[in-house]
């Protein structure tokens, strides 16, 4: 792949994903699949006036030996060093960089049961620190080739041949051309005048209906909006937290959905795929769920707390997105949910709230935001899919017809 080409991917996640603000720290996340692009990633952070760039490294095969060998209070203990480094990112607030680059199946027989166990114990503390630092910093999901990914993408391709095809796809999905910055500045328009459309509408409730069985009603927060999948910090700072991203989406109202949603594509979590599935919903938290492949895996995540039981974001995605378009499916969350309308269970976005600005996370999460150790999207989008706008006059306007805007 032509270095230009990547220099500007890597200047798109430097200026367009965090929008490195001059003297802010910046924290990459990255397996150890791409050293030389991570190179080219950083240099382009300091060109931003990064003050400093950390790179904190990854590797799938030594993530299932510590869960394997260590114990569940080891695996679920703090540190205080790990507590002075979360304290350190509350007090200046690092833009952070996470680059998708693992093996869809390299996580197969990991001890998921172990591992949450240990999160559960653990997500208290986490969230501490968390809760300080939510909508006040900048951070951006990525991703570069691995081998073992691109070979599932590409299977009869040789490694090499894989990776430049999947390089190939990943730019392109991330609009990386003559022009990329202006390219996201024109999409970001585009999708802020289809919210603002939707949230003159007084949605009450959104219903999904699909020939393949799906037959939902979510009802929608009174206090939430629509909004385009870049966020805004307290600090008035715009960045985009997906690259590639096709979505608009709402936070819905807590415990406030009924009906069965089936999945169109696979569900990749944490190097395990979870195949042909569905989940039911009554009274507003999920009850009954199958899945074909890695159903127990399905059921870990409803199960891991009260939160996961209920859904956290609605996010519209049209059919004819360009990365539906290209007929990849990628085994992997931020391209997959992009190519179709999807669904999150567990922790809602407190941005979707009008005047989240002067509220606390707590105060948020009083006023319906659902609350959650995790965030998982699958997605339901489909060629056929309808969705309806019930809104508080009465009246139903479509909002998608056979999958695509129907405005």
């Amino acid at each position: 792949m032509q270095k230009s080409r990547l220099r500007k991917y890597a200047q798109v996640i430097a200026a367009c994903g965090v929008n490195i603000q001059p003297g802010q720290e910046v924290i990459i996340y990255a397996a150890l699949d791409q050293p030389e692009f991570v190179k080219i990633l950083v240099e382009e952070c300091y060109k931003r006036k990064a003050s400093r760039v950390t790179v904190e490294w990854s590797y799938q095969p030594l993530e299932k030996i510590h869960v394997r060998y260590r114990t569940v209070k080891s695996l679920s203990r703090v540190e205080e060093w790990e507590k002075a480094k979360l304290q350190h990112q509350v007090d200046v607030l690092p833009c952070t960089i996470s680059l998708v680059s693992e093996d869809p199946d390299g996580l197969k027989g990991f001890n998921f049961k172990k591992m949450g166990k240990a999160r559960r114990k653990k997500y208290p503390i986490l969230q501490g620190y968390r809760s300080q630092m939510e909508n006040r910093y900048q951070w951006c999901v990525a991703a570069v080739p691995g081998p073992e990914w691109a070979k599932k993408i590409f299977p009869g391709c040789r490694a090499s041949v894989a990776m430049e095809k999947m390089w190939a796809a990943i730019l392109d999905a991330c609009r990386i051309g003559e022009d990329p910055v202006g390219a996201w500045e024109r999409w970001n328009n585009d999708m802020q005048a289809r919210c603002d459309y939707l949230n003159t509408l007084g949605a009450e409730k959104l219903h999904y209906h699909s020939a393949n069985g799906t037959d939902l009603t979510i009802g929608m927060n009174p206090r939430a909006k629509f909004i385009v999948s870049g966020m805004t910090t307290l600090q008035g700072t715009f960045f985009l937290p997906n690259i590639p991203s096709e979505e608009l989406l709402i936070t819905p109202m807590k415990g406030v959905v009924d009906g069965i949603a089936y999945a169109t594509k696979p569900l990749a979590y944490q190097g395990q795929l979870i195949e042909n599935f569905w989940i039911r919903f009554e009274g507003g938290k999920a009850v009954e769920c199958h899945a074909e492949q890695n159903q127990n895996l399905l059921q870990e995540i409803i199960d891991t707390d009260e939160g996961s039981h209920m859904l956290g974001e609605v996010a519209l995605v049209p059919y004819d997105s360009p990365i539906c378009q290209s007929g990849i499916l990628y085994y992997n969350t931020l391209f997959d949910e992009n190519a179709a309308c999807h669904l999150a269970l567990g922790r809602g976005y407190t941005d979707s709230l009008e005047g989240y600005e002067t509220m606390t996370y707590d105060e948020c999460i009083e006023a319906g935001v659902n609350d959650s150790m995790v965030h998982v999207d699958f997605m339901i989008g489909s060629a056929d899919l309808s969705i309806d706008a019930i809104c508080g006059d009465g009246s139903v306007v479509p909002v998608f017809k056979d999958g695509n805007w129907a405005f």
